[in-house]
Order: C-alpha cells, then structure tokens, then sequence
C-alpha cells in the first residue's frame, strides 16, 4: 500500500490552491463577527504587552483556566498565531482572513496526500477538490476562530501520513515515525481537542489497513487462542506493542488536558445546549437525530446557519416523534458501511473503513453522545469528517464513473456538485461580511433561536440603531420569554432610549427568571455567569436616583453572594460606594476585585481615584503608574496622573507630567483638556510662548472652554499683553457673562490700560450685582467713584467696603485718604487715585491677579470611576457589544471646576506682586499727604 503513495504533483498542488483562492478570495473583505470578537477584539493573549506564558495558562477566548467561567478551550497554538497576527497588522482584519486562506489550502493539500494512500490520482483530486469548495467549511475558514481547525487539521493528517511510514521492510517496527506522531498528536491537541482523535484512526489503520486484517479473522484468531488451539502471532504482537504505544501516550495526552482544565467541565446553560438539561429518553432521542442532521448538512449545504442552539432543533421528546425515522436511516447505513469495511477484504472495504473512521472519530468529541457540548449543532466541527465524507463521494463517483452507461453522467454530475458548491460557499462567504449580515443570513434559516435575534439587535445597536435594535430583542423575548439575557438586553436598550421605568421593568422580569438558590448547591454551577449581570445592571440603573443608593448597593451584595469571584460587583460596588462618600468601603472592594484580577488596569485606576478621595496623593500616584505600566495607552491614567504630579507643586514631576498629557493628546485630539493642561503647565514653567499655543489649541477645539479663555487673558495680562487680553475677556464674559474673575480682570484693564472708566465701572457694578458682598469688585467700584471726583460717593463705598473686611489695611488707609482729600477739597490742585498710578488702583490689579491664579488651577477629571456596564448574551457586559468585552465609559470632568489648593511656587509668586503692591502704595500715599 505505501509503494500507492505518491507525492502532490506541482499541477495538482497549483490546481487545489487555484480553486481555494477562487472560492474564498472575498473572505479578505469581511470583518470580525461573531465568536471572532471575543477571540481576537477583547482577548489580551494577542497584545505584545501580554506574557507569552498567559497563552499555556488561559483558555481559547483569554480567560484564566483556573476560572469557572472559563470555557475550558485549551488552544494556546492557535492564540499563538493570533498574536503573530497582531504583531504585524494589529487589528486590521484582513490578515487574519489570509491566513485562514493559506492554512486551508495548505489542508487540501496534505488531505490530497492522504486520498492518495486509498484512492487513484483521479479520485483523489477530486476528494481533494470536493473538500476545498464544500460550503460547509465558510465557518471554518472565514470565521477567524476557525483556524483551530485548520491549524489542528493540519497537524492531523501530519501526524497520520507520519504513522503510515512506521511499518519497516518484514513488517519491523520503525520508532521514528511513531515518535513524530506522538509529537505531532500533541500539537494537534494544542490546536484544537479534536487533534487527539487522530490515534484511534492510527490505530485502525494499523489493524485493518497496515496488517491486513479483517474483523472475521481477528475474532477467528482469537477464539482459537481462548481455546489454547495456537498462538498470538508474532506479528500481532507487534502490533499489539505498537497500538499499546500509541494507547499510553493519549492516555498522558488526556491526563494533561484534565490538569489542565483542573478537572472541571465548563458551565453551559440549558439555551446553549438544550437536549443536555432535558429528561430521558428526550436527550438520547435529541442527541441521537443530530447525526443525521449533521450528515444532512454534508449532503445538502443549502441552508447553513452560524447558530445552531436555543430552539433551533426542538426536542425529540418521544419515541414516536416521525424525525426517529431518519435517525433509524442514518444508523441503518452507517452500520452497513461499518459491516462491508469490516467484513470483506480489498482495497474498496479499506477505503470505506478509512473514510468511516475520518468521519465518526473526529466528530465524537462534539457528538454530545459522552460529555455534553456548549452547542447543538456546529457545522466548523464538520471540517475534519467531511474529508471521510469527500473520500466516500469519491470512492462511490469511481465506481459509478467505470460503468460505461454512466461514466457521462457521472461526470457531469461531478461537475455539477463542484460547481454548485464553490457557488455557495463564494456567496456564503459575503454572509461573514459583518454581525448584521451574518445573523440576518441566519434568520432566513431559523426563526426560533432567540440568541439570533439577540444577536442581530447587538449588531443594530452597535450601529446606535437602538429603536430598531429594540424590536429584535422584544422578539427575541417572545420566541424565548424565559431567555434571561433578552430580558437584559431590552432593558439595557430602553435605558439607551433614555425610558428608565420601562428599563426597570425589564430587568426586574430577567431577574425573576434566575434559578433559585438551592441549599447545599453551588449556584454559580447552575447559572451563566453573564446572566448575573442582571443585578449589576439593575443596580447601575437605580443608582441614577440619589434616594435609592442603598437598593443599589443591595443589589450588587446579593451578585457577590451568589458568586463571590464576581469581580464586575465588586468594580461596580466600589463606583457606588464612592458615590456614597464611603471612599474606605470602596476601598475595600477595589482590592477584593484586585485578589481575583491583577492584570486589569481600570482596577488600578478606580483605586487610584479612592486614594484621591481618601486625601493620600503619594498612593493614588503609585496606584496611576501601575494602571499605566498594564495599559500605557490608559487615557485617564494618562490624564489624571499628569494632573496629581501638576497639583504637587513638584517641579520635578513636571516633565513626566508633560509627556503623559502629550501622550494623552496623542489618544485623543480631539479632547480641548489636554491641551489646556499642557498650557498649565508651560505657564508654571514660564513659558509663556508655549503656553499661549496650547490654550489656543484648546479654545480652537471648544470655543467655549471657560478656563482657557481666561487663563490665556490671564496670561496675557501678567506679560504685558493687556490689550490682547481685552477680546478674550470678551468671548468668556459672552459665554459665561457672571465670570466674577473674568470681569475683575476686564475692568482692571480698562481702567488702567484703556483709561475706560465707565467700561470699567459696569464691569465692578456687575459683579455687585452677582455678589454684593464681593471686597474685590466694591473695592475697585470706590476707585471708579474717585476717579469721577465724586469723594462722597467714594468715602461712603470705602465704610461699606470697609464693613465687609475690616481687618484690610488698605482700604482703611485708602479711606484715610479719601476723607484727607475732601477735607482738603478748598486746595486748588486735587489729587487723583488713577487705576494704574494710585493705591488704590495697583491694589484693584493685585487683587485680580490674586483671584486669577485660584483659577489656574483644574480638577480631576472624572472623580467618577471607570464604568463598566453589562451586557448580555455571549458572555457580555451591557454597553458593549458580545462576548466578555467590556467597554469602559467616561465621564469629562468641566476642566474650569476650580481648586482652592495652589502650588509653592504660585503662592510665593502671589505674595511678591502683593508686597510690590503695597510698596507703591506706600509712595503713592506719601505723595498725598505730602500735597
């Protein structure tokens, strides 16, 4: 048999990848969707940041092993190449589909190499061919996730062809091919589980194919040894040795993978899996008419569907359920092809039993039959039997093509299925363009899989589509009404909708549906733990409503008591906490999240915020870098750290400072803070130049921006730029006219710079108006009073003044000289008080910068925490989009709050331009009384 083997010819290796590439040229246009979200988009396995080791540790979808949420998917090999995808284009999608490209027709092709141990040249091109363009395999290639098939088949049929060659001249025993499949089995495995099914089809081959034996020799064979009438032949007991080999080391291959997985199966609920939770003989009749349907979907790939779970395939729940009959079919003639491979010696028999085997042994780990699955039916575990079934149809074509009467019109049937399916599997492959058109493409299949709907209202509500994504899940609802994650996700949508009462109502109806708690039961093994964001999300919704803090807070205590490594309660507890002004609680449930999650950098931004609120600067700061060295591009540990290093006053800290926030401006351009702060920051390090560019920047950005249009008028006043400050003054004081700094500063301008005195007096009786207690504006509304020689009017504002802050020399001293004057007032020559010249007037310009340096400072932005919102269905968080991917929301603090804290070095500024202040005073009035 292995002087049949033949190597792949140039020819038909260029015909098999010709047709690949034309069957699947368009998948480079679709996008990630579905399962591909999860695996790639929200999987940090595939980051560079991410230790290779996490790879060996966590599951498929990058969840830890040890976790029982995990899926328990042990396929580090194919995150591996997920991540050497990310290295070179990151996200960009288009890679990943090539990939999957390459990895199949790299498959027909070793697969061509296989077809030629049982089958001629001709039918094994056209095996090979019929397996390159059979549509069921759309999942497999262009979804992204499916590369776990390619990448395991590969190894698959590797590890087969290697063991082919174990078998020496005189039927010796060659190790170095039984050491390499081993070897390959176990890459295999990594792969994908299935990879370890490959031995029990060593094992046959070895048997059946390799020794030659038939089932009726072997059990003649061994009835003659049972009744001591022979022996065991010497070279069965080669291959005893050699299947015993093989048997040991899958057994090590199992025993690892139970390590690995600690021995847990992965939870799965009954709207995965529903013939798994159902009584008998319901479950065995259900799970035993899903083989035929799989064999349909080989016969017959017209009608394929990416979810086959939920209601999809209603129960077979009685014996006499009319759908037993195609079970009874299928068992019919499977067990007639068994018997025939089986039976009768020649090559026809051993092509079928190697068929057989390729068909039935991989397909068993997803069969249900053993251990249940997280699915139904799922036509990508169909990648590795279809070859089984391309080699029957082209065993079955060959012998049809050798009777003359039917040679044409075997041929032209050929042609036809080939053609046909290539058709199907080009126009299936524009179904994996995005989530909407893949799962609206499923619902022309099925409309009783409420996960469908669900899904195609995620995809519309990505979109921000939310009315029409709202229709969806009430259907979804209506086909499921016990589908908890419905409930959720209509009333996530009609929170989205801003329709609050109607929100409530549906969570409350989810929350009803969650299994009760049995005594002695562990409830986390009962339900999916996304389901449990039913609390969470209730709680988010209440918690809007300040009197309604505590029912919240109970809400994410009853979360964690049902599942106490439920880290989304904590997380979201300690937001509420906060809120709260319980910032010592929060605390606390900050750091029980970090037990269960060490690696999530929004936990050390939260943290941080607490440390902030619990006055303790030093910590937060830490707490700031260490969210940042998990996620460098972290923006509001970017953001916030820059603002806490520019509150310390520190001058050292000031560069770090500067390059986070041009980080942060690098992330987002378009957010006007950033650029505020980089000028803050250039103002206290004099650089007066810079600084004006970066509150340009920020206004071009928000021409609103109260703290930059005054800090830049600001700015301009302490350099001399008096008169450029005048029209920025006059955008703040049009956008916000109460600016009590903003008019100070105005009409310090005016009175001194334009020499404006009635402009400069509306400004003063403005801010009266605003704050009549304010010292500032009465003060300097006097000096107006004085400059209009009306020393009346000036000496009764002055007492006023005076009343209001008794303890201010100087006003007690500018009063002296008021009243000085008009007792003097027969003298021919009045003395003035001028804005710029006099006491009085330096003093209206040391106030203004006084009060101008308290807004130079900002607030943090967003005391508020990171929120992470759930979502359902697939594992998600609400807010976000499928499959464990949590979006963080935000909130910008206004940047113009203002801060009464300023730094050393502003405050020694402050008191040299009051002490230069009262120094020209002091000669000013010397001159007075001098006159």
């Amino acid at each position: 048999l292995l002087e049949k083997m033949a190597d792949v010819s140039l020819k038909e290796a260029a015909l098999i990848v010709g047709v690949v590439a034309a069957c699947y040229w368009n998948s480079l246009f679709c996008g990630f969707v579905f399962d591909d979200v999860s695996a790639i988009l929200d999987n940090k396995d595939l980051h560079p940041s991410t230790p290779l080791k996490n790879l060996f540790q966590n599951d498929f979808w990058g969840t830890p092993m040890s976790e029982e949420r995990s899926h328990k998917s042990y396929r580090p090999l194919t995150v591996l190449t997920f991540r050497l995808n990310y290295l070179f284009s990151e996200l960009n999608a288009v890679s990943y589909h090539f990939l999957n490209l390459v990895f199949h027709g790299v498959v027909c092709i070793v697969f061509l190499k296989v077809c030629k141990l049982f089958l001629d040249n001709r039918s094994s091109v056209i095996a090979s061919l019929l397996f390159a363009v059979h549509p069921i395999h759309t999942e497999a290639v262009t979804g992204v996730v499916g590369r776990a098939e390619l990448l395991s088949s590969i190894f698959f049929l590797a590890a087969f062809l290697s063991y082919t060659k174990s078998k020496g001249p005189d039927n010796t025993i060659v190790w170095t091919p039984i050491a390499v499949t081993v070897l390959l089995v176990a890459v295999a495995t990594l792969c994908k589980e299935q990879g370890i099914t490959v031995v029990g089809i060593c094992c046959v081959y070895e048997v059946f194919i390799a020794q030659g034996y038939t089932l009726p020799v072997l059990l003649d064979t061994a009835v003659q040894i049972l009744r001591g009438k022979g022996s065991i032949p010497f070279s069965m007991l080669q291959t005893l040795l050699k299947l015993i080999v093989l048997m040991f080391s899958t057994l090590l291959l199992v025993v690892v993978r139970v390590q690995v997985i600690q021995s847990q199966l992965p939870v799965f609920t009954r709207f995965d899996n529903p013939a798994a939770v159902s009584p008998s003989p319901a479950r065995q009749l259900t799970f035993n008419y899903l083989l035929p349907v799989n064999a349909w979907l080989l016969l017959n790939p017209s009608e394929l569907c990416c979810d086959w779970t939920m209601g999809t395939i209603p129960l077979v729940e009685s014996l006499l359920d009319v759908r037993n009959i195609a079970t009874l079919t299928f068992f019919f003639f499977l067990g007639s092809l068994i018997v025939f491979s089986l039976r009768y010696p020649g090559d026809s028999s051993k092509t079928v039993l190697m068929a057989l085997c390729l068909i039935v042994l991989p397909f068993i780990p997803a069969s249900n039959l053993f251990f249940p699955v997280g699915f139904v039916v799922a036509e990508r575990v169909l990648y590795v039997p279809s070859m089984g079934f391309c080699i029957l149809v082209a065993h079955g074509w060959k012998k049809l093509s050798n009777k003359s009467m039917l040679r044409k019109l075997s041929w032209v049937c050929l042609t036809v299925v080939l053609f046909t399916h290539a058709l199907k599997t080009l126009h299936r492959n524009w179904d994996w363009e995005s989530e909407y058109t893949l799962f609206m493409s499923a619902l022309k299949v099925n409309k009783n899989n409420a996960k469908l709907w669900n899904n195609v209202g995620h995809a519309l509500e990505n979109e921000k589509n939310f009315e029409r994504a709202l229709q969806f899940f009430i259907q979804a609802t209506q086909v499921q009404p016990d589908d908890i994650g419905a409930h959720m996700n209509v009333g996530r949508t009609y929170k989205n909708l801003n329709k609050t009462k109607e929100a409530e109502e549906s969570y409350m109806i989810a929350k009803s549906l969650m299994p009760q708690i049995i005594p002695g039961k562990k409830y986390a093994a009962r339900v999916a733990p996304n389901h449990l964001n039913v609390y969470i999300n209730l709680a988010n919704l209440i918690r809007a409503n300040e009197s309604r803090l505590e029912e919240a807070d109970q809400l994410y205590r009853q979360a964690i008591s049902m599942r106490p490594d439920f880290k989304q309660a904590y997380i979201s507890r300690g937001e509420l906490l906060l809120k709260m002004n319980k910032p010592l609680k929060a605390k606390e449930a900050y750091l029980r999240a970090l037990e269960l999650d060490r690696t999530n950098a929004d936990l050390w931004y939260n943290l941080a915020i607490v440390y902030i609120e619990l006055k303790d600067p030093a910590e937060a700061l830490k707490n700031f870098n260490r969210a940042l060295e998990l996620n460098p591009a972290h923006k509001l540990a970017l953001f916030n750290s820059a603002l806490l290093m520019q509150e310390s006053g520190d001058a050292r800290l000031r560069p770090e400072a500067k390059q986070r926030l041009l980080h942060y401006v690098k992330e987002e351009p378009q957010d006007a803070n950033g650029y505020f702060n980089l000028g803050m920051l250039a103002m206290d390090d004099k650089k007066d130049t810079e600084a004006e560019a970066w509150m340009k920047k920020a206004i071009k950005l928000q021409p609103n921006f109260r703290s930059a249009l005054f800090n830049l008028a600001l700015l301009y006043s302490q350099t001399a730029k008096e008169l450029m400050a005048l029209p920025v003054l006059e955008d703040l004081l049009r956008y916000y006219p109460d600016h009590t700094k903003g008019l100070i500063l105005k009409g310090d301008i005016l009175m001194n710079q334009k020499k404006d005195i009635v402009g400069a007096k509306r400004c003063f009786e403005r801010i009266l108006e605003l704050d009549p207690n304010n010292v500032q504006g009465k003060h300097n509304l006097c000096v107006v009073y004085f400059e209009e020689r009306d020393l009346i009017k000036a000496e009764r504002c002055l007492v006023e003044t005076l009343a209001l802050a008794p303890h201010e020399e100087y006003i007690q001293r500018h009063l002296s000289i008021v009243r000085s004057k008009i007792a003097s007032s027969s003298a021919t020559e009045q003395s003035a008080l001028p804005g710029g010249g006099t006491g009085t007037g330096t003093d209206t310009r040391t106030g203004a910068a006084t009060a101008a340096a308290e807004e130079k400072k900002n607030s943090f932005q967003n005391m508020n925490k990171v929120k992470n919102e759930q979502k359902t269905t697939q594992a998600t968080a609400e807010g976000n989009k499928g499959h464990s991917k949590t979006k963080k929301r935000t909130e910008k603090v206004n940047m113009d709050k203002e801060t009464p804290k300023k730094s050393s070095e502003e405050i020694k500024d402050i008191e040299k331009k009051r002490v230069a202040a009262l120094k020209r005073l002091e000669e000013i009035e010397r001159i007075l009384n001098g006159e």
